[in-house]
């Protein structure tokens, strides 16, 4: 038996500034734009990923939550505490460099970090941390 990642979810309050921060900076290809019932969902991912796709999607997109968790999960948004995700990349330093000449807003300079990687880290425009990371040479 088999299991990969296939599909992983990343709540974002505005899809057009989600959309310029992981199409237009990351460099990730746009693969589904959805829209149902007020709702958006959009499918972006990795060149070199096919399979793997992340889902940019409303804050509590569950039509059964109540007012009360989405305002909840609204303030944690504004907030900055959601996590979003944690790329692999081979060069840190260039990813960084390239995601703050775009705006990215810089949360942590790329740093060697005693777990054996080197990293540095983002808020994408919804207050998402993203980690982009590299493994240390041995």
């Amino acid at each position: 038996m088999d299991i990969t990642l296939s599909s992983c979810f990343i709540a974002v309050d505005d899809h057009d500034k989600a959309l310029a921060f992981y199409r237009d900076a990351l460099g990730l290809e746009v693969r589904n734009d959805v829209g149902f019932e007020g709702m958006r969902w959009v499918t972006v991912g990795a060149p070199s990923q096919p399979d793997v796709n992340i889902v940019l999607e409303p804050p509590l997109a569950d039509p059964n939550a109540s007012p009360d968790d989405r305002q909840v999960m609204a303030e944690l948004m504004a907030k900055g505490l959601l996590r979003g995700v944690i790329f692999a990349t081979d060069d840190c330093d260039a990813t960084f460099e390239r995601v703050s000449a775009a705006g990215g807003e810089v949360l942590q300079e790329p740093m060697d970090q005693p777990y054996g990687v080197r990293d540095c880290a983002f808020r994408d425009p919804s207050g998402n941390m993203l980690r982009f990371t590299q493994p240390l040479k041995k």
